[in-house]
């Protein structure tokens, strides 16, 4: 009797940790889509702030670069102030400063107003309710699963660009830029009482069954960041981040504004690039199921050939814009726009596993936020350049392929 009842009560506690666990997930999900939606709707504010203040591309594009700078170059930190604060904290502190730097640009009316609201405050803000303290606080609940959880909280990127891509435009066109950034900081300003009120005790503490488990086959190879950044194996991975970015950000934050010049309505070019998300989470999957059944290298490879056939169909949009190459252009080049990430991470993670690998990771991932903080400012100067899309897509084209070499050449991520 005594033993069914040990039996019965270990049972509800495995239950219990699974919902918990769920949750955990479902709370990361939810935080990725909020923050990647909010850095990736300025393509649907950048032309109408533009032609409010009569600045150039590379202008006002700078400001889409320092979303991206600012939220890399704060990756490491925010992994030093989870381990010592929790995620309460952290969580927190991005949401107040999101709410906080949209209610400023609503007010702004120069370019450095924008550039230090929705670039840096946004940026740091994105950083700290993103993938790094996701993948941290993930990591206490999921343990060998963690790639799959992963897979499910990147796919989130892909549900913050179809939400609030379009639900930026209508509201812009309803209300004016100004009105739909108070929106968004009251919103986020908003969420703050709730997100304090959750049980950040028990989701910090994780999962006894991962927190108490050791693995018998993990063998801590004493890395430290010194040591990987003196191993071939972390510069080809920071430079794919970094090339990749680039290549993926030159187009995309200009991608709203160049279908509308291509001939297309501001909300069905918005809608169109917001489908980007649906089809981001296939892409996502089926990397990842391909990663198990012909291996990592040409899964990557494949992702990126694909990549290269949706920048090809952009280029010809803008001589025949129709909806074929339109849905080819979005499935394409949409459903392969993060969906390296979890591999190239996994792959990090397995070449220098130990207790500092997520030191070295974060490091590793500035690549990514400096790729896309430079390619979306160089993609803007180019524009500005040759008033032409095709010298973008060709520097696009040449980064892309720059991201690919290194799973080509470079013997650690060939295995």
């Amino acid at each position: 009797m005594d033993q069914n009842t040990s039996k019965g009560n270990a049972a509800a506690q495995s239950g219990a940790h699974v919902r918990t666990a769920l949750v955990v997930l479902a709370l990361c999900f939810t935080l990725s889509v909020l923050g990647r939606g909010l850095g990736d709707s300025f393509t649907v504010f950048l032309k109408p702030i533009s032609e409010s203040f009569g600045w150039d591309r590379a202008q006002i594009v700078s400001v889409y670069s320092l979303t991206w700078l600012a939220s890399g170059l704060t990756a490491p930190f925010v992994g030093r102030l989870f381990d010592h604060s929790g995620p309460r904290s952290v969580y927190a502190l991005g949401l107040l400063l999101l709410g906080a730097a949209f209610l400023v640009a609503a007010r702004a009316n120069y370019l450095w107003q924008f550039q230090l609201s929705i670039g840096l405050c946004v940026g740091v803000g994105i950083a700290f309710i993103g993938i790094v303290p996701n993948s941290i606080l993930l990591g206490r609940w999921f343990g060998p699963r963690l790639p799959t959880a992963m897979s499910v909280v990147y796919s989130a990127m892909g549900g913050g660009v179809l939400v609030l891509l379009p639900i930026s435009q209508i509201l812009i066109d309803h209300v004016g830029w100004r009105g739909t950034y108070e929106i968004f900081g009251f919103t986020a300003l908003g969420l703050l009482l709730p997100l304090l009120l959750l049980p950040w005790r028990m989701f910090a503490s994780g999962s006894p069954h991962i927190v108490k488990k050791t693995d018998p086959d993990f063998v801590d190879e004493g890395w430290t960041l010194l040591r990987a950044m003196r191993h071939h194996a972390f510069w080809a991975l920071f430079s794919t981040f970094f090339f990749t970015a680039v290549g993926m950000y030159s187009i995309a934050a200009q991608i709203v504004a160049y279908l509308i010049d291509a001939g297309f309505p501001p909300l069905q070019a918005a809608t169109a690039w917001g489908f980007s998300g649906v089809v981001l989470v296939f892409g996502m999957l089926g990397v990842s199921a391909l990663d198990g059944l012909i291996g990592r290298r040409p899964s990557v490879l494949l992702s990126y050939a694909i990549s290269i056939l949706g920048i090809l169909l952009l280029w010809l949009l803008q001589y025949n814009p129709n909806t074929i190459l339109l849905t080819g252009f979005v499935v394409c080049f949409g459903s392969m726009m993060g969906s390296r990430g979890p591999l190239i991470s996994a792959t990090a993670m397995k070449i220098f596993r130990g207790k500092r690998v997520g030191t070295i990771y974060g490091s590793i991932s500035i690549g990514s936020g400096l790729g896309s903080a430079f390619g979306s400012w160089s993609g803007g100067l180019i524009h500005d350049a040759t008033q032409s899309y095709n010298p973008l897509l060709a520097f696009a084209l040449a980064s892309v392929v720059l991201g690919m070499i290194p799973f080509l050449v470079v013997p650690a991520l060939r295995r």
